[in-house]
């Protein structure tokens, strides 16, 4: 996932923030991470460079 896109996110649940904590970049793209919900506190996993944003 490219890191442009995190400006664009939030969370799906209460629209709040997301901050990004990254485990795996490779050439400049988010490879492995999770978003956290600033407000809810809803953590969202990035696998293979693919965010998980559905709502639990």
């Amino acid at each position: 996932m490219k890191k442009e896109i995190v400006k664009i996110l939030c969370c799906p649940t209460c629209k709040g923030e997301l901050s990004l904590d990254v485990k795996k970049e490779e050439k400049g793209e988010i490879i492995a991470g999770t978003f956290t919900c600033s407000h809810c506190q809803c953590t969202y996993p990035i696998t293979d460079g693919i965010p998980d944003l559905l709502p639990r």
